[in-house]
Order: C-alpha cells, then structure tokens, then sequence
C-alpha cells in the first residue's frame, strides 16, 4: 500500500476528500469497541494497517494478514512454498519484518515447516494479535487518523 494511493492517508491530509461511499459511520465506531470487532469488519483491517505502516510498524499486521491467507492454502506444495516465504520474510532472525516473538515459539516453527499445516504458524499470529491488542490498537483509537476519519465521516451518515 503506497503511501501516494492510500486514500485513508489522503484523507487524513485533505478533509475535503470523500471516504469510500460504502464505509459507514456504524462500521468505523464499531472499531473503538474492540480489537477484535475492528478486525472483523470490512475496512477495519485495511485502515489499521494504514495507520501501523504511517507508524512504521506495519510488520505485525502483515505477519497476521499473510497467516490468514496461508490457512487457506489446500495444496500440500503451495503450503511448503509459503511456509518457507513466511519464516524468511517475518521469523528468520535480523528477517526484512521480523515479529516480536519468543525463542521457544520460533524454535517450533522452524521444526514445523519442514512438514508445514495449515496451523504451523498460530501460536505466532496469536502472539501478534496480542501485541497490535495490547500495543498499537488503544494508540490507533487515539490517533489523529481515527479521529479525524470519525469526524469525517459523521456528516456523511446524515443523509
């Protein structure tokens, strides 16, 4: 996601910008009930990853974007391929992305990709979830960009 072609980041810079006409002002509240309700909309995840890559820490949402993706993964060749992008992208140590997870969890998924399921990578996407829960999510509901694209929004429900 470039910064040039966010239009969440465009619209955090130009009120006068129009949001996409489908989000709604119900969705983006929902997002300050929980993480967990955030994540499970529409735009939620897209806006929150906006908000970590202006931050510079986007790596977390990657890692937990791509482990989604790789559950869904069928093929047993497919599943080594991707298992194998992932530690080298976001476990392998000094990684591009490298995730905040303990030595005990990395150990295991390096045991685990020799033969990869589609659960080889959950206890480290659950370990992430936890840190953007308890890290960056309550500074994203404070955020300028939360803010402003509630103030944003509103006018546009009242019609």
């Amino acid at each position: 996601m470039s910064r040039q072609s966010c239009w969440i980041c465009k619209m955090c810079k130009d009120e006068s910008k129009r949001l996409p006409s489908n989000i709604t002002l119900e969705e983006v509240l929902q997002w300050a009930q929980s993480f967990e309700k955030l994540m499970a909309t529409k735009y939620g995840p897209v806006v929150y990853a906006a908000y970590l890559k202006m931050e510079h820490s986007d790596e977390n949402i990657k890692f937990w974007m791509a482990c989604e993706t790789y559950k869904k993964i069928a093929s047993r060749w497919s599943r080594i391929s991707r298992a194998k992008k992932l530690y080298k992208i976001y476990i392998q140590p000094q990684s591009p992305r490298e995730i905040n997870i303990d030595s005990s969890t990395r150990e295991t998924i390096i045991r685990n990709i020799q033969e990869p399921t589609e659960t080889c990578f959950e206890e480290a996407q659950k370990i992430v979830y936890m840190h953007m829960e308890r890290d960056s999510y309550p500074r994203f509901l404070k955020s300028e960009m939360y803010q402003k694209l509630l103030k944003t929004i509103q006018p546009n429900n009242n019609s």
